[in-house]
């Protein structure tokens, strides 16, 4: 509940308002101050003024929409002026920034006057790669778009027209599947004709809905052929029959029924009139035209949408402009046409059938989300709207000739968008790529675990690995189905009945006979423990990696890897590390999990490892700062001198490494003091590789970092061992199963 004080206080207190404006470049000294003014700023000017398609190169314009609005049509509101409408329009251009990285400047027009509006419109073209209008009232909001769109060369959309049409759009193609019904044979109700019902209605008949199957009803009634009363030319269009009716005789035997009129205008006797399995939006706001409650006593057999977050499938805008705009600034589109409007309705109605991240769930009071009739439409706060939709939009703008620029590496670009989530995206994706293109068996102790069965069904759909499932196969394969999971291309084991069993039996008694270890006691861990099963299944060449732990404590994974595997050739220890992803870098972090106490040549070691796996893995060349609470002997101390020593152990045993310690974490990226106070110093640049003095320090720093830095982490990763097994965090979500299992791949 937001009540009404909370609501000033957010406005009002601090910095006033919701946005500002920032530098993205630095000036800071007499130099930047040159670059960003006079006299630097005259070379891309002329540059420019050469060509101006060289404004995108050199200016935010490729960046950067106008919020439009006159203040006469304020959500709920109704004409409250322009200066009333801007705490609306700083909110919207809020909702483009934290979903889509876009900037926006919102510009409020002192004026009714539609040509007024076009013309101060056209005049800042040059300002801006897009234009979205804003709550303006119809029918005069119509005629703005039309002709902007006729006279500029930059997407104009008006939002309250195309938003909802867009959205409702996509919640309708999924409906009408899980309802068994065809669009071109459907009966379709609107209530409500201004901008948001004859945007969607068109949109519906773009999509398949015959003209003479939808009707159009406002508060005069039916919009019938010849009639006189509040009609103009945009409902003249959608004019279906020959005589009035009142909305309750236009909703007997609809399949849908579609508002974005106003609140409780639909009875419960009219929802009983429509057809078997009927489609209601309810979309009005606050308000719906009936309630969900109302609804759903009297038929069990609906799907329902509203506007409102509190009822299953919302229908909310935020799904729509920030990704439209996003793809169509990508290809410096000049005008978001119909193709890119129907790729977003696809992208969306796409996204809703598949499996929802734990990211998403969390966000949504933990209840399970599966396609199905309380979910056809993705949720506002679901990351992969992004990619998926901005995408389909950049892809039909290329394709239906309106993009300037020309994308042809796709891939590339979701990777682009992706990175503008976070650079944990970014790092995912390399893992991921890298990942698919080796393809390894990957085995999954935890089988009837449904966490690991949902990154099952991702890690088939991407093609990342090729997963190896350990649990009864009955169970995996029933609860798969009741998750409406599809494994059907994982390989499942039920390593209690292998027929490897006795193979790997005779390997464990090997190697532990001497660590006290019984024939039958190897049996028994080997029945009993799947992660004996799945590590002994890597050490003998049966799987590429495993990944485990998701319902399991640290040392119960990790004891059978370091008793059945052997550390790598030529290496003394194992190590534990977190790649730690802030919003412009990452930092990796270690020892974090495995060695309790160190000493100078665990700390040599651990640098060794994490440097070899930074830069073959992650593909970033490493500077490593060996820590601690002295800066080069500034205190003399056997806990600094370990970390001196260890600092020269590396120096010795890999020169080909940048290295420098015993340093503090500040010394490690204040490059300037640095540079001032100890200019002797190898390590150039900020640090990227933290290793800390003991396991104590790593753990609390990482999950400091994690807590209140800001970071994601991405971990814990194992370095050392002879064979790619890591452990996953307790309890973790699916995402994090997926990215540790590519790691787990391209460590293989």
């Amino acid at each position: 509940m937001i009540r009404r004080e909370d609501a000033l206080a957010y406005h009002r207190e601090g910095r006033k308002g919701k946005i500002e404006v920032i530098n993205t470049k630095p000036c800071i000294t007499q130099r930047d101050l040159g670059l960003a003014y006079t006299p630097g700023v005259a070379e891309p000017c002329r540059e420019i003024e050469k060509n101006p398609e060289m404004v995108y190169e050199y200016t935010a314009k490729g960046n950067l929409v106008a919020v439009v609005s006159n203040g006469t049509a304020v959500l709920g509101l109704g004409d409250i002026g322009p200066l009333a409408g801007k705490p609306v329009m700083e909110g919207k251009g809020v909702l483009f920034k934290r979903f889509a990285d876009i900037d926006v400047f919102d510009i409020e027009l002192n004026t009714k006057d539609p040509d007024e509006i076009i013309r101060t419109v056209q005049l800042l073209e040059p300002t801006f790669g897009g234009i979205n209008l804003e709550d303006i009232k119809a029918p005069e909001c119509f005629y703005i778009e039309e002709k902007l769109i006729e006279t500029m060369d930059i997407p104009v959309f008006h939002d309250d027209q195309h938003g909802t049409a867009i959205i409702s759009a996509a919640a309708l193609l999924n409906a009408l599947e899980l309802q068994g019904k065809k669009i071109d044979e459907v009966k379709v109700v609107f209530s409500g004709a201004g901008a948001a019902g004859i945007a969607c209605a068109s949109l519906y008949i773009e999509l398949g809905v015959k003209k003479e199957n939808l009707y159009l009803v406002d508060s005069k009634g039916l919009v019938y052929k010849g009639r006189k009363e509040g009609m103009n030319p945009y409902k003249e269009r959608l004019a279906n029959g020959d005589h009035p009716m009142t909305l309750a005789e236009v909703m007997k035997g609809a399949d849908v029924f579609a508002g974005v009129s106003v609140g409780g205008l639909v009875t419960k006797e009219m929802v009983k009139s429509m057809a078997d399995k009927p489609i209601i939006f309810a979309m009005a706001n606050p308000d719906p035209e009936i309630t969900y409650e109302d609804a759903s006593s009297v038929r069990d057999d609906l799907i329902m949408a509203t506007g409102r977050s509190d009822y299953p499938n919302q229908v909310n805008n935020v799904l729509g402009f920030p990704f439209i705009f996003r793809g169509a600034l990508d290809v410096q589109a000049r005008k978001i046409n119909i193709e890119m409007k129907k790729a977003a309705v696809k992208a969306l109605a796409d996204l809703a059938r598949q499996d929802v991240p734990d990211s998403v769930i969390r966000a949504y009071g933990n209840k399970p989300i599966h396609f199905g009739r309380e979910y056809i439409i993705p949720k506002p706060f679901d990351p992969r709207v992004l990619t998926w939709e901005a995408l389909a939009v950049a892809k039909a703008a290329v394709e239906s000739g309106v993009a300037r620029k020309k994308i042809t590496d796709w891939d590339a670009y979701r990777d682009s968008l992706e990175s503008r989530l976070g650079r944990s995206y970014e790092v995912s994706r390399i893992l991921i790529n890298k990942a698919k293109d080796i393809k390894k068996r990957l085995v999954l102790p935890e089988g009837e675990e449904i966490k690991i069965l949902r990154a099952t069904q991702i890690l088939i759909d991407e093609d990342i690995v090729q997963p190896i499932l350990l649990g009864k196969k009955e169970r995996i394969l029933k609860l798969a189905e009741d998750n409406k999971l599809d494994i059907s291309k994982a390989e499942i084991i039920d390593h209690t009945e292998c027929n490897l069993m006795e193979t790997y039996v005779d390997e464990l008694y090997r190697l532990r006979q001497r660590k006290g270890l019984t024939r039958d006691a190897a049996r028994r861990l080997m029945c009993k423990d799947p992660n004996y099963f799945g590590v002994m299944m890597v050490r003998m060449g049966d799987a590429d990696a495993m990944v485990s732990g998701v319902n399991h404590y640290y040392p119960e994974v990790i004891r059978p890897a370091l008793q059945i595997l052997e550390v790598q050739r030529d290496k003394k220890f194992v190590a534990g590390l977190y790649a730690m992803v802030f919003k412009n870098e990452t930092i990796f972090f270690a020892d974090t999990t495995v060695n309790i106490e160190t000493n100078a040549d665990i700390l040599a070691n651990t640098a060794i490892l994490v440097a070899d796996k930074v830069k073959k893995t992650f593909d970033i060349e490493p500077r490593i700062a060996m820590l601690s609470f002295s800066n080069f002997g500034s205190v003399r101390h056997p806990l600094s001198e370990k970390v001196a020593k260890a600092t020269q152990m590396v120096k010795e045993m890999r020169p080909d490494l940048m290295v420098d310690g015993e340093i503090q974490v500040d010394l490690a990226f204040d490059t300037e003091l640095r540079g001032r106070d100890y200019s002797f110093s190898d390590l150039k640049g900020r640090a990227n590789v933290l290793i800390f003095p003991s396991l104590e320090a790593g753990n609390i720093a990482y999950k400091l970092m994690a807590r209140l830095g800001g970071a994601e982490a991405i971990g814990p990763i194992l370095v050392g061992l002879g064979k790619s097994v890591h452990v996953l965090q307790r309890n973790c979500d699916v995402d994090t199963i997926v990215r540790m299992s590519a790691f787990a791949a391209v460590d293989a």
